[in-house]
């Protein structure tokens, strides 16, 4: 409404979305989010289920609902993490930003990232919302201007890339180096983190927060990247 006010019956509606919303969440710890049930969230909350479809049409609904807030947080970590200035982050800051966001609530991170709800399909908006997530990474990877592969394998996958680059919404035209390189953080970090957040790592031994660092640091500045010194 005009001057962002609300009627009192809008707030209303406002606080028990909210509700609904925290209810969900604690559903999606205990049980995860395929187990969601908007009736057991009514009941929770000492309504009928067709009173709780007047906040929330169907599960989807919510879901989309807690996957867009999801995405917009992490949104708002990256966008802290250029300070606010013109300076957009880095890759490595930006991945650094991924792991603390994710550490903060494996359970939101899971829901975004980990694997597809039985029977949830996304509606378009949220497609487009991740789309512009990885637009983000694209950005960092553009800027960081990475060398073409020199040959190989890695060289093969950039040919493959020049023609398969529909996915890298916002750069048409990055180049496939900086297409490689994003879809490596993309795999590489991910897959680092839902081990870590999963527990597998647990009993090894190992600090994951090292690991993941050593990630970073070998996408970074991949050893074929250095120069060695001379030897006269």
């Amino acid at each position: 409404m005009a001057g962002g006010t609300q009627t009192p019956r809008e707030r209303y509606r406002q606080q028990v979305r909210e509700e609904v919303k925290e209810k969900a969440w604690q559903q999606i710890a205990g049980s995860g989010a395929s187990a969601l049930s908007l009736n057991a969230i009514a009941k929770q909350m000492g309504m009928s289920g067709p009173a709780l479809y007047r906040y929330f049409a169907n599960r989807d609904e919510l879901i989309t609902e807690l996957i867009r807030d999801a995405y917009r947080s992490l949104a708002d970590a990256f966008g802290a993490a250029g300070g606010g200035g013109a300076d957009r982050p880095g890759p490595a800051a930006l991945a650094r930003v991924l792991r603390r966001w994710a550490l903060e609530d494996p359970h939101r991170y899971f829901l975004v990232y980990g694997t597809p709800v039985p029977g949830y399909h996304a509606p378009q908006d949220i497609t487009e919302i991740a789309a512009e997530m990885m637009a983000v990474l694209l950005g960092a990877c553009t800027a960081a201007a990475p060398e073409p592969a020199c040959g190989g394998e890695p060289r093969a996958f950039e040919e493959h890339l020049a023609g398969h680059r529909a996915w890298a919404v916002g750069r048409p035209d990055a180049p496939p180096a900086v297409l490689r390189l994003a879809l490596a953080f993309w795999t590489r970090l991910h897959g680092a983190l839902s081990l870590e957040l999963a527990g597998h790592f647990t009993g090894m031994g190992l600090d994951p927060a090292l690991l993941y660092e050593a990630e970073v640091c070998a996408l970074t500045d991949p050893p074929g990247s250095r120069t060695e010194p001379r030897k006269d």
